[in-house]
């Protein structure tokens, strides 16, 4: 059977999971009738320290909702030139918004206030003005770094001091928060809103969540409706996902992990392995000669599932569906492929 790293997305619901779905009390929640809904978005908020919280069918609908609520249509909105929000989401900002990017290069995962004011744009009669800092954290497409509160808040400050909201992509938010020891409600306190998952290492099979003021979350819960979010019995859906805010604590598993993963990987020769900060392993093939599809390939046919990150960067994920034992298999089988790669 195939080892699959290809992303925490792949994860399964357990059984007690599917028992809370079948039993789930439901109703409509779009008239916000939904029990077990409602049960859900309060615990989320609580579990961030926000006043309110939103259910979205996924984290892409939850950052451009984030995005539609905070601006005005044409605005700038500033963010990392890897962020997920700028590559992944099928140029949204621009096709539900009418909003431009103004990418920076954060190399240390979040812009610095410096690079905030680099790129800010005042409005003028000739320039639509910034509108929006978005940020990630942990930030998947620089290998799954877990960005410290501290820079978040440098970031935010100087986005608001300008009248710039703030919008954290949070979709593996409790990694970086079991990484760095940090309260979810320190990590978000400086930011005007944030979007976590709940199917990702969290083990949901479906959702996320949208956090903010209530003010927020009223214009969100109106947005949603717009993007074609509103969902009417999803406490089915709903009732999986109070489970999954139990999970949190056992990422540090996933992150223990991915240490092995990338240190048994990195004693492949050819292969250059970061070490990780949370549960995403970025392998760069460059050294053994042979591009990340072929690689990816090769390891398929070996029997573990990676993802092209790159044109020589291959991901692997760890996620709650993965065993040491399978860490040390998916050593061995990589290991086996880049020997054939070799010959």
């Amino acid at each position: 059977m195939a080892i699959d790293l290809r992303s925490d997305t792949v994860t399964r619901p357990s059984d007690a999971m599917r028992e809370a779905a079948a039993n789930a009390t439901v109703g409509d929640d779009v008239y916000g009738e939904d029990p077990t809904v409602n049960e859900l978005e309060s615990a989320a908020a609580d579990r961030v320290g926000t006043a309110d919280a939103l259910y979205v069918p996924t984290g892409t609908m939850g950052n451009q909702i984030a995005a539609r609520v905070h601006t005005d249509r044409g605005q700038e909105v500033v963010l990392d030139r890897n962020a997920h929000l700028y590559n992944w989401e099928l140029g949204g900002l621009a096709q539900l918004s009418a909003l431009q990017a103004r990418p920076v290069d954060a190399d240390d995962a979040v812009p610095t206030p410096e690079q905030f004011e680099s790129a800010y744009v005042e409005e003028s009669l000739h320039r639509p003005g910034t509108g929006l800092l978005a940020l990630e954290n942990t930030h998947n497409g620089r290998g799954g770094v877990a960005v410290r509160p501290e820079s978040v808040s440098a970031v935010a400050e100087a986005a608001h001091a300008r009248g710039v909201p703030v919008h954290l992509d949070g979709a593996r938010l409790f990694n970086a928060c079991v990484a760095l020891d940090v309260d979810p409600a320190r990590m978000v306190r400086d930011v005007d809103s944030v979007l976590f998952c709940l199917s990702k290492g969290l083990g949901a099979p479906v959702g996320s969540i949208l956090a903010g003021d209530e003010a927020f979350v009223a214009a969100a819960r109106r947005v949603r409706k717009l993007f074609g979010g509103g969902m009417r019995q999803a406490g089915l859906i709903a009732a999986p996902g109070l489970l999954a805010l139990e999970n949190v604590d056992r990422l540090a598993v996933d992150h223990e992990n991915a240490a092995r993963l990338a240190a048994g990987l990195g004693d492949i020769d050819g292969l250059r392995v970061p070490t990780p900060d949370t549960n995403i392993v970025q392998v760069y093939t460059d050294g053994l000669g042979v591009d990340a599809e072929t690689f990816v390939a090769a390891c398929e046919g070996a029997g573990v599932l990676g993802g092209v990150h790159g044109a020589f960067l291959t991901r692997f994920c760890t996620h709650l569906d993965v065993t040491r034992e399978d860490v040390q298999t998916a050593i061995d089988r990589v290991a086996g492929a880049a020997e054939e790669l070799r010959n």
